[in-house]
């Protein structure tokens, strides 16, 4: 079983994320490997169970290269039903637009066929943080590594 966390990060904020993403992940005895953008290649999509994608919020989306991974996707459509998705971002502020850009990164993974799991506490959509993660919003992202390795042990294992 492995999951792989596909991020962008210019202040390295997205990418702290990732790894306490990881954290979590790592925690429920789950391979993972985290890849910036730029070094990711949809090719390893159908070789995995999980994917969770990591962005920066500009204008209330992800970032054009994350998008841009995501629309190359479109070459395994209906070939990645049933994996997992999640997601989470950084944002410059509050109420700025994390929810906005993570649901618009849950969206591609529903259309994927993927299976998204929310939570009925904070951070329902996927772990947000504004600027760095400080220690709540690091913790945060450790729950969302877990709970996608979790359903990944449930659905893959």
């Amino acid at each position: 079983m492995k999951v792989l966390i596909v991020y962008d990060s210019r202040t390295r904020n997205t990418e702290k994320m990732a790894h306490a993403v990881a954290e979590g992940v790592q925690a429920e005895g789950v391979e993972v490997e985290v890849k910036k953008v730029d070094e990711a290649s949809v090719d390893e999509l159908p070789e995995v169970d999980g994917l969770i994608l990591g962005s920066p919020v500009y204008y209330g989306l992800p970032s054009a290269k994350l998008k841009e991974f995501i629309d190359a996707s479109v070459k395994y459509h209906g070939k990645l039903d049933g994996k997992v998705g999640a997601a989470f971002a950084s944002s410059g502020g509050t109420h700025s637009g994390a929810e906005t850009a993570i649901i618009s990164m849950l969206e591609a993974l529903l259309i994927h066929g993927m299976v998204v799991q929310g939570t009925s506490g904070r951070n329902h959509y996927g772990a947000a943080s504004v600027g760095a993660p400080d220690d709540t919003a690091a913790e945060t992202c450790r729950k969302l590594g877990e709970r996608v390795a979790k359903l990944v042990k449930k659905l893959h294992g």
